[in-house]
């Protein structure tokens, strides 16, 4: 895992102090190590985690066996070993996984990108066509930012501050994205913060070449189910998983994993115990009656692996988020990542890489809302007038549940999960607030709006890049930890997203295809589970008086940077110690931690 930068332009020796500070700016990304290396009209940059050949052909930027290419990596190609064989004409200098997209782009070129696997985002440069070739990862778990200076350099780097830190970009705030943020409580994978900072989006190629910049889309996620029985799915879900998680085994340091007690991380450690004989876990737990820890050691147990627990310890929340919030360079709202950081801290002390069960609930259907979903939709039809009339008579005459009636304000279980379940603020608030924007985030398909597989479908395209994702890998990295997530394999996620509805979730129970598979490793506490969060809610943290003198300090005081993009008197009205308090808090933060470039 590393950090990665580049300005493309005239005479790049010019520019060794710019790409110097940019490589600067993100050394938490990669403090092993720091190299550049330049041509004509093309500097490159990175900061090395060393995890796979440690030596010295491992180092970045690396050079092709001709000179002719030169490539920066961030992120590791699982199963680069087959792929070496593959390409056994090429003279390999080393062991690496970055030397063999070199031999891969020499045969085939761009078309490299259709037979990558693993998460990354890299960029290019072939000096005979004087052109650079960027690519994100299909599920957006490496980031890739670029932007245009003012003599038309091309700019890249792994983080927003990297890019800010050339001293070639002056920030414009993008009011779409705020828009967005304000609503979803992140950053669109498709955009950035600022309207002239843009975002690679996830499965993309960018290709720079005569100071022109083109994108392409080069993978979609599969549109259609399958029709597959249970106990084939069983089979299949069992050895795709094992070889997900063996082939994210593979490195030249210990690979050790999260262990919250969930269903997903338990899955991931025992199928680690087939290949390791003895692994380390690590646990994060609050010290209340909710504590997932008590699951955690019960799977550390049956594995007997080396298992380290993290207890919460009585802490300054406003000194933490003052501390973390300037790693994600964005507005983000996600409560988690504060533990999420303070897990990555501790694990570092032991470890450089680990292993995540991140993303089995868009992928299985673990998510309660999923469930709610699902009975909303048996139960009464959206596109049936009549039903929808009788539904509101029923009303009428008996208090329905809230969440029946936010139903009725929708059209379809997407438009009820978009603007109800992932939402914070809809169109009218955020117009109060000051903000106005129609933008609407692409995808790769066109969802049914009544399909409970679509919706996983968007969640995997819209909240797993633009909130999962940005978490792990910021949360990661800026404790200088690589995490993996063998889940988003692409043999296996593509299996998973494919699998029919009825093999996820029914009305009363969830992770179906899971809690078959994988049952039997498990203990009998943890098969009776269901989904718990990480760590504290909202309100509890609100009872903190230095979170609240924070929050005094940031959003009644109208002189503060974050009233220049929102409406200081209708902000009053949200500050009601719940998420979207939390999310305003977290937008003045990060106004807050970027007034001087504001």
């Amino acid at each position: 895992m590393c950090g990665i930068a580049g300005i493309i332009a005239n005479n790049a020796k010019n520019y060794q102090d710019n790409i110097q500070k940019m490589t600067d700016a993100i050394a938490h990304r990669g403090p092993d190590s720091a190299q550049l290396e330049f041509y004509e009209n093309a500097a490159l940059g990175h900061r090395r985690l060393s995890i796979i050949d440690l030596s010295e052909n491992g180092k970045q930027p690396m050079f092709s066996n001709t000179k002719k290419e030169c490539i920066v990596l961030n992120g590791e190609i699982y199963g680069y070993q087959t792929l070496k064989t593959e390409y056994s004409e090429y003279s390999y200098h080393g062991s690496s996984d970055t030397e063999v997209i070199l031999a891969m782009y020499q045969r085939k070129q761009e078309q490299l990108i259709h037979d990558l696997p693993g998460m990354f985002a890299f960029a290019l440069w072939d000096e005979e066509k004087q052109q650079l070739f960027c690519a994100r990862d299909r599920f957006g778990e490496k980031p890739f930012f670029y932007a245009v200076g003012p003599n038309n350099e091309f700019i890249f780097a792994s983080e927003i501050k990297a890019i800010l830190a050339s001293g070639l970009i002056q920030p414009k705030v993008n009011n779409d994205a705020l828009a967005h943020y304000l609503q979803y409580g992140y950053v669109s994978s498709y955009q950035s913060i600022y309207s002239n900072i843009y975002t690679l989006p996830p499965a993309h190629q960018l290709i720079w070449k005569d100071g022109k910049v083109s994108v392409s889309r080069y993978y979609s996620i599969p549109a259609k189910d399958r029709n597959i029985s249970l106990s084939d799915a069983k089979e299949e879900f069992i050895y795709l998983l094992k070889n997900a998680v063996k082939k994210q085994l593979i490195a030249d340091v210990e690979v050790g994993s999260f262990l919250s007690g969930g269903l997903d991380s338990s899955s991931i450690v025992a199928l680690v115990a087939e290949f390791l004989p003895r692994q380390t876990t690590i646990s994060f737990g609050y010290d209340h009656e909710s504590s997932e820890l008590k699951y955690a050691k019960e799977i550390a147990e049956k594995y007997q692996t080396n298992h380290i627990e993290v207890h919460e310890k009585k802490q300054d929340l406003a000194d933490s988020l003052l501390k973390i919030s300037p790693f994600f360079d964005e507005p983000f709202a996600d409560i988690s990542f504060i533990p999420h950081f303070e897990i990555c801290r501790n694990a570092k002390k032991n470890l450089t890489v680990v292993l995540s069960g991140d993303v089995g609930d868009e992928l299985f259907g673990g998510y309660d809302f999923y469930r709610v979903e699902n009975i909303l939709r048996n139960h009464f039809s959206y596109k049936n007038i009549i039903a929808k009339f009788g539904l509101r008579l029923y009303q009428n005459l008996k208090q329905t549940s809230f969440v029946t009636q936010k139903n009725l304000e929708h059209n379809s279980i997407l438009d009820f999960h978009q603007n109800f379940v992932r939402n914070s603020f809809n169109k009218e608030e955020q117009k109060a607030l000051g903000v106005f924007s129609n933008y609407l985030q692409p995808y790769s398909f066109n969802p049914n709006p009544h399909s409970l597989n679509d919706i996983m479908r968007v969640d995997l395209e819209g909240y797993v890049p633009g909130n999962m994702m940005v978490k792990s890998d910021r949360m990661a990295m800026a404790n200088s930890l690589e995490v993996r997530t063998p889940f988003l394999d692409l043999d296996f996620a593509e299996f998973c997203i494919q699998l029919p509805e009825q093999l996820k979730l029914t009305n009363d129970n969830d992770k179906i295809i899971l809690r078959e598979a994988m049952g039997s490793y498990w203990t009998e506490t943890i098969r009776n589970r269901h989904k718990q969060g990480f760590g504290m809610s909202v309100e509890s943290w609100f009872e903190e008086d230095n979170l609240i003198n924070l929050s005094n300090d940031l959003l009644k005081n109208p002189d503060q940077k974050v009233f220049n993009y929102i409406d200081f008197k209708t902000t009053q009205k949200f500050l009601n110690k719940d998420h979207r308090h939390w999310n305003l808090l977290q937008l003045a933060l990060w106004a807050h931690n970027n007034q001087n470039i504001l």
